[in-house]
């Protein structure tokens, strides 16, 4: 699939704005009306939704504050397609998105080109830094919700007996190299974001922090030292899980990695059922899964921090959505100490999702986007395969419960040294 490059922070505003829009229907182009209309568990939302609740973010924080006399596209919509802000109303439920076979696909693609005329209309009039600063906002969040896309019609399909393909095509098999370390001494470091062109608010404020000496594994796992942990019998040993995850792997009878199919030796995903490339990271694997490989493998999950601090020293190159392969591949050896920082599989953190010391909710309800999440959930850095590159940077922190496996989730190992 080749993939128009999301927007690099090179262009205008407008123009990012523009590419950003486009990118989001040249994801959902493949799919039909039905496709856009599935929501195969609660944690996942329908294609459509995704095209209409960006559009909402727009409307509502932008449109309707910056634009004298702004006429809503469906008076309906605000409660439609609010995702979690209670500071603006009312939400429709979420598990019961899938049910709103109305409006149309047809009315959601009217509603973007209604929200993207008014919104360029205001962009070329010229807007103050405060107005233009929530327009990036709103950009940023349309990355976030193209990579989710993505996720969530993968989960659908994988639900299909057909298992139908989002974008067929063969993955071609890399090499795998054994695993290194690379060392870290201890030391004091700044952590979180400072003067980057954006941030979200949950990577501030910056501030220092002690880092003590530790060794990182060069690369992510693969499939093939995952299947290890498999075969030696790590779904059935409750001493390398955590209590919670041997209480989930008992719950849900996981056995292996959300995709994997054990007997025919295939994994699914984007471009349909493919042969297990052993080769290639593992990933969509949960937070306890990753926690028990790490126990397993006589190492642990590095810290947000430790991660930061190696992660900021590295460019951010790696195996992107513009790449358009839409799996992880295997690492290439380019020469630095560290491959896969970036892109190929988000890489969980043993550290809990909690404020920065001094950390702020910004006013209104926008200040709801990160800061009411921080509980019970931990922190993931890096990015994947199907993340924007432009979306990305050391200090970017995603965030899930320990029990979630449907994103682009793998593991790096780390060690006291």
């Amino acid at each position: 699939m080749a993939l128009d490059a999301p927007a690099p922070v090179s262009l205008s505003l407008d123009e990012r704005y523009a590419a950003t829009r486009a990118l989001s229907l040249e994801l959902a182009s493949p799919l039909s009306e039905a496709d856009c209309q599935l929501q195969s568990m609660a944690d996942a939302s329908p294609t459509k939704w995704h095209l209409a609740h960006t559009s909402w973010f727009f409307e509502t924080f932008i449109l309707r504050e910056q634009v004298e006399a702004y006429q809503p596209f469906h008076p309906r919509f605000e409660y439609l397609f609010n995702s979690y802000y209670n500071g603006v109303g009312e939400q429709h439920a979420r598990p019961d998105r899938g049910l709103v076979s109305r409006p149309s696909l047809a009315e959601i693609r009217d509603y973007r080109a209604h929200v993207d005329l008014h919104v360029q209309e205001l962009l070329a009039r010229g807007v103050s830094d405060s107005v233009a600063a929530m327009v990036e906002l709103g950009i940023q969040h349309e990355q976030q919700h193209q990579e989710l896309l993505l996720t969530d019609i993968l989960h659908a399909f994988s639900r299909n007996p057909l298992l139908p393909a989002y974008q067929p095509g063969e993955l071609t098999a890399g090499q795998m190299g054994s695993l290194g370390w690379v060392s870290f001494d201890e030391r004091i470091h700044a952590i979180g974001a400072a003067d980057a062109p954006f941030s979200y608010d949950n990577e501030r404020p910056q501030h220092r922090a002690l880092i003590p000496a530790c060794l990182l594994g060069d690369r992510l796992i693969t499939n093939s030292e995952y299947q290890a942990f498999i075969q030696d019998g790590g779904y059935d040993n409750p001493a390398l899980w955590l209590s919670d995850g041997w209480a989930a792997v008992r719950q849900h009878g996981w056995r292996a990695p959300l995709y994997w199919n054990l007997e025919a030796g295939t994994e699914f995903g984007l471009r349909g059922e493919q042969a297990l490339q052993l080769s290639a990271p593992v990933t969509h694997v949960s937070y306890y899964e990753a926690d028990a490989f790490a126990r397993w493998a006589g190492a642990r999950l590095p810290t947000e921090f430790e991660w930061e601090r190696a992660a900021v020293q590295q460019p951010v190159v790696g195996q992107f959505l513009e790449a358009g392969r839409l799996h992880p591949a295997a690492a290439v050896t380019d020469g630095s100490p560290l491959q896969q920082v970036f892109g190929d599989c988000w890489e969980w953190t043993q550290s809990a999702y909690s404020a920065y010391p001094g950390f702020a909710v910004a006013d209104g309800a926008v200040g709801e986007y990160n800061g009411k999440f921080m509980a019970n959930q931990m922190v993931l850095r890096g990015g994947s395969c199907v993340s924007s590159s432009s979306h990305l940077r050391a200090s970017y922190r995603n965030f899930f419960y320990p029990d979630a496996r449907w994103q682009f989730s793998g593991i790096r190992l780390a060690k006291d040294a």
